[in-house]
């Protein structure tokens, strides 16, 4: 196919917020490739909490209109100029973006690239709506958010976002369950293994037990972790949780003020060495780094609202020995994580499929209210 030659499709366009009804499936033409860009038809898109987070306040992020979505996979229709390695009709997993050239990307952390926002989060115009005055030499949407946008049928994806597939994909339909490595996935399992660099000694406890907490729960079992403390609200999680190896499993609402005790009086009363946040949630936030024994890890995954502060007394930080983490894409380099996050699923230690539900991409509403109600783990949008 033509770099130069517009590709029409469908995408979820993202008008406003989703609570007010503004997340709609468009018609839309998709611009021409620009250098190291290629064109992916998408088969699967997870859902991410991530996706409603930024959808709904993109006012910092380039504003509205713009396609969400970050968890794709599917196969390369067009390669764009300078695009190599690639070749037409290649199985793809798409993950975040990032330069490759900066100081973080040359040390190994591209999830800290120095250009990270403006690849991931701020967007390009890549796609139009054949009911505006806008044409595909002119696009008026934004796309390449976390250089992917794969909240449509086909899309523009960074080359730095692509994780070949070819090595470990044994059949066409393995692409539905592939498309959450690229974010879920890796986070949760990336930031037991790379963040808080665990150990078979480590006791773990994990805030929230969404589709990365649990992949998070399930590394911290195939580690050989003898205290993995599963802590959430919703009891149906907690049972999953103990099904996929949880030790313990603590409801927050149950509990109450008495969750730190409850964690520290199953780990010899000080507490887990490995603490896990994905909920975002300050007071869990400020409970998890309280009750991370002396000299243990705390990592910080969940995402708050930028205005959320955190206050530590000096002095008390210094003297506990604690390390206190911010983990991105689970500390990943995405096309060496994900095939060994795959490995793992081939060994039967790392069951996503109790994790992943899929969805018609015309049931998307469905599929966000189900994840939002708790009553799904990992919805994947089937295109």
């Amino acid at each position: 196919m033509s770099t130069s030659t517009p590709t029409s499709g469908r995408a979820i366009v993202t008008r406003g917020p989703y609570k007010e009804g503004k997340w709609t499936l468009e018609d839309v033409t998709i611009r021409p490739l620009q250098k190291d860009e290629v064109l992916v038809h998408i088969w699967a898109s997870g859902i991410c909490h991530t996706d409603i987070h930024f959808g709904d306040d993109a006012k910092d992020i380039g504003g509205y209109p713009r396609v969400m979505g970050h968890e794709g996979a599917g196969r390369i229709l067009a390669l764009g100029p300078g695009v190599e390695n690639y070749a037409i009709d290649d199985p793809v997993v798409l993950s975040f973006s990032y330069c490759g050239t900066c100081p973080l990307c040359v040390a190994g952390r591209p999830s800290h690239c120095t250009h990270y926002d403006t690849l991931n989060f701020h967007g390009t115009l890549t796609f139009s709506s054949p009911t505006s005055d806008s044409s595909p030499s002119s696009p008026s949407i934004l796309g390449t958010f976390f250089g992917q946008s794969s909240f449509a049928s086909h899309t523009i994806a960074h080359v730095s976002s692509l994780i070949p597939a070819t090595p470990f994909l044994r059949f066409p339909t393995d692409l539905f369950q592939l498309a959450p490595f690229g974010c879920a996935l890796q986070t949760g399992a990336g930031s037991i293994v790379n963040a808080a660099a665990t150990t078979p000694s480590d006791t773990v406890a994990v805030l929230g037990l969404g589709a990365v907490g649990l992949a998070a729960l399930m590394t911290a079992k195939r580690i050989g972790c003898p205290t993995i403390i599963a802590i959430d609200r919703l009891p149906t999680r907690l049972t999953l949780a103990q099904e996929l190896g949880a030790t313990h499993a603590f409801n927050t609402t149950e509990l109450g003020d008495g969750l730190a005790d409850a964690v520290r009086e199953v780990t010899q009363g000080v507490g887990p060495s490995v603490v896990l946040d994905t909920t975002g949630y300050l007071p869990l936030i400020e409970a998890g780094i309280g009750f991370t024994r002396p000299a243990g890890t705390y990592v910080q995954v969940g995402t708050t609202n930028p205005k959320v502060e955190l206050k530590l007394g000096v002095f008390e930080f210094m003297a506990s020995g604690k390390r206190i983490v911010g983990a991105i894409e689970g500390e990943c380099v995405p096309a060496e994580f994900v095939p060994r996050l795959v490995g793992w699923c081939r060994e039967g230690g790392f069951p996503i499929e109790k994790l992943i539900t899929p969805y018609k991409v015309e049931d998307f509403g469905r599929a966000v209210e189900d994840m939002l109600a708790g009553k799904v783990v990992k919805p994947v949008l089937m295109w």
